[in-house]
């Protein structure tokens, strides 16, 4: 499971496509240098129960690590994912 992600201006997301067709996308906003907001995630049927949507929150977690960026997950999959996984509290913001 290949994670790409796209960046336009203040607006972003991280996908997972398969044969040209988008199966998971969690989408964000940056607000600021230093913030990113994640605002949505939606995962295909076809990608039910492999964990897709923790790994685009994963591949968020990184990115934010890599830039000393902090995390606003403010969708509830993202929030419900950080609430669950404390060994990513390092880049949320409090």
């Amino acid at each position: 499971m290949t994670i790409k992600q796209i960046e336009h201006g203040a607006k972003g997301a991280f996908l997972i496509e398969e044969n040209n067709e988008r199966l998971a996308e969690m989408t964000y906003s940056r607000a600021g240098d230093s913030l990113i907001i994640i605002d949505h995630t939606e995962v295909s049927d076809k990608l039910r129960g492999q964990g897709a949507g923790k790994k685009l929150v994963l591949a968020a977690v990184e990115y934010a690590r890599k830039n000393n960026l902090k995390i606003l997950p403010l969708c509830p999959f993202a929030k419900a994912t950080f609430d669950r996984t404390p060994e990513i509290h390092d880049v949320l913001n409090k």
